[in-house]
């Protein structure tokens, strides 16, 4: 039997979601210059996946404070993409709470977009059970990311699997959202996961921050142990302390299809001038709030202040709180 790191699984599949992501630290307003450079190096890369941005709720977000891929109306999509004569599938992110996803997610007919993933808490379970077989019901592909999940109890995890696992959604996916999980928890939560999906042919994904810099390590760990669908950005960029980066991922990755060179392109043309202008990245405050397995909310607040490098203020202000 040949060495699985010299081989590949042709059914693994990889997901961009660097507009999606990236977003939240610059409140979603990439130009679209920005946003067709990383379409066309996912389109030249091989990647399976683009998540374009969010579905979010205008009631909730006013569209002046934001970039438009907050919204992902379907104008804006098509101004870049067109009618996405390739092969790359485009998705969008619909919150739980924050979508309303009756009326602003439109018959896949009418739209360029191919998956709505829909992120929820454990306590929006019955929410995302009811986004995910409405967006299947209007033709589109559809995922489940349980968000938080290094905060829920293991009866709370299997709950929200069993119910997952009766819907139509293709994917369910461990989130490490504070970037707080080791390689043992992630295989722990992997195989968890697909004890749900395998019996109703549902894959396993995996999205991992970079808080104590195991975004990439824990990726593999949940390739290693079964996960198909593994999410990354490119050069990083995500909110906070960012995500698993896409090029370590497509050079580890032995599928032939895929190729990295576009992907350095972009990092060079696009990635590198933007990191000179907004900040990510696992600076100290986010590895304090992944190692305490805290929302990264309040290292974002201190690297955006004068305190910005107050480390020991900042520890012991969380250890106080905890």
């Amino acid at each position: 039997m040949p060495a699985p790191w010299i081989t590949y699984r042709p059914e693994l599949k990889v997901l961009d979601c660097t507009i999606r992501d990236g977003g939240l630290i610059n409140s979603h307003q990439f130009d679209d210059g920005f946003v067709r450079a990383v379409y066309q190096a996912c389109v030249d890369a091989g990647i399976d996946y683009m998540e374009m941005g969010y579905k979010a709720s205008k009631r909730l977000a006013a569209k002046d404070q934001f970039g438009c891929w907050k919204f992902c109306d379907e104008d804006d999509l098509r101004r870049v993409v067109g009618d996405n004569p390739t092969p790359l599938k485009l998705s969008a992110m619909a919150d739980a709470g924050k979508t309303d996803w009756r009326t602003d997610i439109l018959p896949k007919k009418q739209s360029v977009l191919d998956v709505i993933r829909v992120a929820f808490y454990v306590h929006q379970v019955s929410e995302a059970v009811d986004m995910i077989k409405d967006a299947v019901d209007k033709g589109y592909e559809a995922t489940a990311n349980l968000m938080a999940v290094s905060r829920a109890t293991e009866l709370e995890i299997a709950q929200c699997l069993e119910l997952l696992a009766e819907t139509p959604a293709s994917t369910i996916v461990v989130v490490d959202s504070f970037g707080s999980l080791y390689a043992e928890q992630i295989e722990i939560l992997v195989k968890k996961y697909l004890e749900y999906a395998r019996p109703s042919g549902k894959q396993v994904g995996i999205h991992a921050h970079n808080n104590q810099q195991l975004a990439f390590a824990n990726t593999i760990e949940a390739i290693i142990h079964g996960a198909n669908r593994a999410d990354a950005t490119m050069f990083g960029l995500g909110r906070g302390a960012g995500n698993c980066p896409m090029e370590l991922l497509i050079g580890f990755l032995r599928n032939p299809k895929f190729r990295i060179r576009p992907i350095y392109q972009v990092l060079q043309d696009y990635l590198l001038p933007l990191s000179r202008q907004v900040e990510w990245g696992p600076y100290v405050q986010y590895m304090i709030t992944g190692q305490l397995n805290q929302h990264p909310r309040s290292a974002m607040a201190a690297r955006a202040s004068d305190r910005r490098d107050s480390y020991v203020e900042f520890y012991d202000k969380l250890i106080t709180e905890e």
